[in-house]
Formats: C-alpha cells, structure tokens, sequence
C-alpha cells in the first residue's frame, strides 16, 4: 500500500495572453515540471485549467460599450429594475457601468442584510434593533441612509451602495435604490427588469411574470456585439473586471481545449488523464460569511472522466463498528476487503455518513482554486494526482 494519498500541485506556466495555445503550453508546462520534480503522469491524474486563462487564450472579452448596445436593443425605454444584483466591485460593478451608459434610470433592488453570495449590505444586529422583519419589510433609500448609511463592508471598507451609485451617475445616469428579499417588490418601481442573481435567477424570475419586459444577466452579450466576445449560456454571468472598460467573460469555447488537452497528453506521455476548466470554488468563508461561487458553476467544462460523485465508505465507522474488535494488519485487511467489495451504489447507508458525495467537478474544483489562489502564485494549472485512489489501492 502507497503511504500517500492526494497529491495537488500548483504548476507554474508562461503569462498566457490573447490567442496563445493554451492546450500545449498547459502540456509543456506539467510535463518540464514532472521532470523538474521528479513525479510520473499517470492515467487518471487530473489537469486544472483556471477559467480565467482559458478566457485570456480564446480573446473573449467584451466592452462597456458592448453591454450598453445590448441594454439600449433590450430595454429602449431606458429605465431599468435591475434586481438582485452581487456586491462587488470585481463582479458586477462594470456591468452596472454598461447597464447604466444604455440607460436613463436604474432603480436597484437589493437583498438585505445579504446578497446571495455573502457580502452584507447592514449590519444584521440592526434589524433587531429597528425591529425589521426582513422577510416582508421594504426599506427605502431614506430610511437605509438614516439607519445603516454608515455602514461599511468588512473585507472592502466600502458602502456598495454608495459605490454603485456613482457608478451609475457617472453614466449620466439616475439611480434609485430600494431594499427587499421579495423581488416582486421592484414591480412597484419599474415593470423593466433586468434580473442579475446567479444560482437562483430563475426562481427570481419566475416571481417576476408581470414584468413587461423581462431578462437576466445571462441574456447580456450571449450573443456577439459588433464583434465582441460573448458566452452563448451566461452571458455576462461569471465575467470579472479586466480594464476600465473591458471585461473578460467566462470561457466560451472550454470543451474544445479540455479534449485537447487529454489528446495532447496522451501522444506526449501515454497516460489517460481527465481536465476540467475551473473558477470559483464552492467553500465559504467562516469570518465574513461570503460564500465565494461567483461564478454560474464551478466547472463549465470537463471530460467524461470527471462526471459522476464519490462513492466512499467511512473508515472510521467500519473501525468503530462493524470491525470494533480488530486491530493493527487484521483491521487494515478487513478494511480493504470491505472497500474492494462496497456496493456500487452506498447512498443511504449507515456506513457512509459523514463522506461527501458532492459531484466530483465541484470537489475538484474547489481544491483546484484553494491552490492556485486568485492573486500572484502564477499557478494557473492544477495537476492532481491519486484522487480517485482509496485505502485498498
């Protein structure tokens, strides 16, 4: 038995830039650090390739003048409800730059005391304080700005709504700010919506059926503007600050490169490896609360490999159950034995509580951006090595 389980390293690579070949400089790059190193590729290792990068390579970057083409097409009145937006100066705050250039007003819905990632917008001790109940109470821009103006975030030491509204102003543009977690509540202000929630944009906007005019983020440059990039399934969705004026979008064009990749391994090393396109990893942070996925998913494309989910047998359960009475070899054996002979199916049984049976993309993922961070390692790529190996192997 290998005295070592799960190996993940970072690789470092060339600074990729627009239209370079990502699929072999990934290749090259993990194959001179086997080398460098001195480990072996081996069938089933797994190759990380953060989202961003992949962007990068394939130009898909798009202009606020390219979001404001879109909103001008989609909402020509141009007052806009733009409902549940993220607060964050990465994520969302040069969309809302273009959203406002193609517009006249915007009147902006927020979730409170948080949005839908995380990021606090009041301090929730003063909901006890002013007795709001947050799950029926509107609260209007006079009354935030009298009783949580001061407020600042914890991670930033910023005020978003102070910073979102002069970002709309200086689009020329109005704003107006209303605070509610009933999204119908916009349809008091405004019957244009632009819905702008990730993960629950469709529940939101299934609440939203008597709006006149009805769209989300993910129907935001899911088409070219005028030669810019776009990405046909999110949109803007996933897409972070690059410029002052331009935006990189999540990658279009992912599936191509991860096959690629997998072929391009096999010819140079004869090992059958799985790859996958990684962003945000689905963890959240214990101090300020904010559940980093930002991104639509986690892995937008992956090889067949990597469909499916663990299918684990607790080890401490069996020691302290089934084989309570063994010790030293006699309990490793029986251990093995009771791994190589699990079921292929264990979902329900005792025996498996405690494991996590999350879809392998988004554990791999997740272990994929805690390696690589998101500043200056310079470890774009994550090679993973024994992750599907277990204690009979």
């Amino acid at each position: 038995m290998r005295n070592v389980g799960t190996v993940v390293r970072g690789i470092r690579t060339p600074i990729i830039k627009k239209n370079d070949d990502l699929a072999n400089i990934v290749v090259d790059s993990i194959i001179k650090a086997s080398k460098n190193e001195n480990f072996t590729i081996n069938d089933k290792d797994i190759i990380c390739v953060t989202e961003a990068v992949v962007g990068i390579s394939e130009n898909n970057y798009a202009t606020v003048d390219d979001i404001a083409k879109d909103i001008k097409e989609k909402y020509p009145n141009g007052e806009i409800g733009v409902v549940f937006p993220i607060l964050s100066r990465n994520r969302f705050a040069l969309c809302l730059k273009g959203i406002a250039r193609g517009a006249k007003k915007i009147t902006m819905l927020l979730s409170y005391p948080k949005d839908e990632v995380g990021n606090n917008i009041l301090n929730e001790e003063d909901l006890i304080k002013y007795n709001i109940n947050p799950y029926n109470y509107v609260i209007k821009e006079d009354e935030y700005k009298e009783k949580f103006g001061s407020f600042k975030h914890l991670f930033t030491g910023i005020n978003m709504i102070d910073f979102y509204r002069e970002v709309i102003k200086s689009e020329n543009c109005e704003a107006e700010f209303i605070l509610s977690n009933n999204p119908e509540a916009i349809l008091d202000y405004q019957k244009d919506i632009l819905v702008c929630d990730i993960h629950t944009r469709e529940n939101t906007k299934g609440k939203l059926k008597d709006a006149n005019t009805l769209y989300s983020l993910t129907d935001i440059l899911n088409h070219s503007i005028d030669g810019s990039g776009y990405n046909s399934k999110y949109g803007l969705l996933g897409s972070n600050r690059a410029t002052d004026e331009q935006l990189k979008l999540f990658p279009q064009n992912g599936m191509e490169l991860v096959n690629n990749i997998q072929k391009i391994m096999k010819e140079k090393t004869n090992a059958s490896v799985e790859v996958m396109v990684y962003g945000d990893g689905a963890f959240k942070d214990p101090v300020g609360g904010i559940w980093e996925l930002a991104d639509p998913v986690v892995s937008p494309f992956y090889t067949k490999g990597l469909e499916g989910h663990p299918n684990e047998l607790k080890l401490k359960y069996l020691s302290d159950n089934k084989f309570a009475n063994l010790k030293g070899e006699e309990l490793q054996n029986a251990i093995k034995e009771e791994i190589k002979n699990k079921n292929a199916d264990l979902k329900g049984q005792m025996a498996t509580q405690g494991t996590t049976p999350r879809r392998y993309v988004d554990l791999i993922g997740s272990l994929a951006d805690l390696t690589s961070g998101s500043g200056d390692k310079g470890t774009p790529v994550v090679f993973i090595q024994g992750y599907f190996d277990n204690y009979s192997d």
